[in-house]
């Protein structure tokens, strides 16, 4: 089982056609989101990310979607987003758009883990993505904690 995150968006006008269906680049501008989302619910924003792992990003290099049904203006709806495998210098993302409970639209990227090369930082060149990383995403690692006991005193049962 992968570590989903789920994002709910609500669709602006200015997401839309003159047919009022949202415009096919307004869905990778949400997945695109939707991957940063995933990658702060394990702790690492992408600011951060970017400062502590010294990259410059985490760009597409293959990008596919299938379109199963229009979103139109005014619709919410929920994109659940999973990493679905690890490689050295890549990862593969699997969006999933949800309108009214019924699968709208299906994303997969692969992106590469990047950084300025250090023969010549005019080029970009992939890098090993951290195993800390990897291991960030890992279900066991995000289980929520328990809640905490409640602070009410216990009754005693009288004997």
């Amino acid at each position: 089982m992968n570590l989903t995150n789920r994002k709910t968006i609500h669709i602006e006008w200015g997401d839309c056609d003159p047919a009022q269906i949202v415009y096919f680049p307004r869905y990778f501008a949400y997945f695109d989101a939707c991957t940063a989302g995933l990658f702060k619910k394990v702790g690492l924003p992408k600011r951060q990310m970017l400062k502590t792992y010294g990259i410059i990003g985490i760009p597409l290099v293959d990008l596919r979607a299938s379109f199963i049904a229009p979103s139109r203006f005014s619709d919410t709806v929920v994109v659940e987003s999973e990493v679905t495998e690890w490689r050295r210098s890549s990862f593969s993302v699997r969006h999933r758009l949800f309108n009214k409970n019924a699968l709208a639209v299906e994303c997969f990227e692969i992106r590469v883990w990047a950084a300025a090369s250090e023969a010549d930082p005019e080029r970009i060149e992939s890098k090993p993505v951290p195993r800390e990383v990897v291991e960030m995403f890992s279900v066991e690692n995000n289980r929520r904690a328990p809640h905490p006991k409640s602070r009410r005193k216990k009754r005693r049962k009288k004997q």
